[in-house]
């Protein structure tokens, strides 16, 4: 279950970047490394990290795009820092 996290992580990093050659590697003592294998050789990018930092890492490697926002939320936010005052 918890190398499900990990490859999560590396799967929203392949769409965000459009390389399908991220991998991560679990290893011993339940740690993880980030690898790009687009050379045919694989290419470490992290050192062996525990999962939260590993997922931490992999998250700040491509920040995720800006949500959408639409015209609706925007209003209904708008209207609860109005009610908040």
């Amino acid at each position: 279950m918890r190398s499900t996290r990990a490859i999560y992580a590396v799967q929203k990093l392949k769409e965000r970047t459009g390389n399908s050659h991220y991998a991560a590697i679990g290893m011993s003592g339940g740690l993880f490394r980030l690898v790009d294998r687009a050379s045919g050789v694989e290419l470490p990018l992290s050192e062996p990290l525990p999962l939260d930092a590993f997922v931490a890492y992999v998250d700040a490697v491509s920040p995720a795009k800006p949500k959408r926002v639409s015209k609706l939320d925007a209003a209904f936010e708008a209207q609860i820092k109005r009610s908040k005052r």
